[in-house]
């Protein structure tokens, strides 16, 4: 029979799942607790009577209370402790782990071996490829140039031996965006979007659609600025400046930012928020510009899997991803995973913090 007993005490993740079963047509009995917060055994008796070929054996009494029966923690007789009570519960568990009828889930790996056996893998604990943070992309986001659910799944389909098992030197994280600016995080391992052109402008709606000096105050190098275009109020973008950001795309559609031309994949590595062993750090560039290839992105899927195997066969045990970067250094990461070292991992933005650009002297 498709019936399930839990209990009212249970978790609300549990709860919830027998509601959503319930629903599905699965029968649903939660039995109640006292007073005391004790199980209603009784009830518990009636409903596997009703399940099950063999009665449920029926307790002895209980012997008579003395000044010398324990007492719970809150002074009352009786409660969740009352020994004469965890007998009944034993008796009532061992019977009921007898039954050829009914499956009693124990124990956490027999859970994990049941979930395996209706097709659901169980992972991301320990040292393995955690769950994969992501934005929803097309289905969702208003300015998707990818979908990051998509790209998850395509990663899992080759990493999901070491989602399953813990065999990594330490966690790795893999976050997933599909827009460059507004969504994503640091991670490991991250999966962005990368717009390479400048917008292109549908001059006839920005006067419609579009607020112009929030869009022109939205540029972050000030590459945007008012124009009259066919005598039409518009925007105009110098080229020169822009780093094709994506920025000005939300406060204004009509300067479309995405298409088959102007979105590709870039993978960084090396970013932390923990500051276990050494202090959070910011993810930086491995490969730029790997095609936007739905349905399977296998270019991506093949660069993640190299660097994630990579990573695990040359880290130091508890070494996260970007530390074990810092001991060997850049050039023997790029090394070992055979990638190449291209004009896109040259810092030449000008407005830098931290690079030789900030010097009044050297810029390039």
């Amino acid at each position: 029979r498709r019936h399930i007993i839990t209990t009212a005490v249970e978790h609300p993740a549990v709860l919830n799942v027998a509601k959503d079963m319930e629903r599905r047509g699965w029968e649903v009995d939660v039995l109640d607790v006292d007073e005391q917060g004790r199980l209603d055994l009784a009830e518990g008796r009636r409903q596997l009577d009703a399940m099950t070929d063999a009665p449920v054996p029926e307790d002895p009494a209980p012997a008579a209370e003395t000044s010398e029966s324990p007492r719970t923690i809150t002074g009352t007789a009786g409660g969740v402790f009352d020994p004469n009570f965890l007998k009944k519960v034993d008796r009532f568990s061992a019977w009921l782990r007898a039954q050829p009828n009914v499956v009693f889930v124990n124990s956490l790996p027999t859970l994990i071996k049941r979930l395996n056996e209706a097709g659901f893998p169980v992972g991301g604990t320990g040292a393995s490829v955690s769950m994969i943070s992501h934005t929803q992309g097309w289905l969702h986001c208003d300015i998707p140039g990818t979908d990051a659910s998509g790209v998850v799944k395509s990663l899992m389909d080759v990493l999901h031996a070491e989602f399953i098992q813990e065999k990594m030197p330490n966690r790795v994280r893999i976050t997933t965006s599909c827009c460059q600016i507004n969504c994503g995080g640091q991670g490991d391992i991250a999966v962005n979007e990368q717009y390479t052109k400048p917008p292109r402008i549908n001059h006839d709606l920005v006067a419609n659609v579009c607020e112009r000096p929030a869009v022109v105050a939205r540029c972050p190098v000030a590459a945007i600025r008012p124009a009259m275009v066919n005598g039409k109020p518009s925007l105009e973008v110098d080229e020169r400046k822009c780093v094709a950001c994506g920025a000005c795309y939300p406060p204004c559609p009509p300067m479309q930012i995405n298409g088959k031309e102007e979105t590709r994949i870039a993978i960084w590595v090396g970013g932390k928020h923990s500051n276990a062993r050494s202090k959070p750090t910011f993810h930086k560039l491995a490969v730029a510009n790997l095609p936007n290839n739905p349905p399977h992105w296998p270019e991506v899927s093949e660069i993640v899997r190299r660097i994630v195997q990579t990573y695990k066969k040359d880290a130091k045990h508890w070494e996260r991803m970007g530390e074990w970067i810092e001991r060997i250094g850049w050039n023997r990461f790029f090394d070992k995973t055979g990638l190449a070292f291209t004009k896109h991992h040259l810092d030449t933005w000008t407005g830098a913090r931290k690079t030789m650009n900030m010097s009044a002297h050297v810029h390039f």
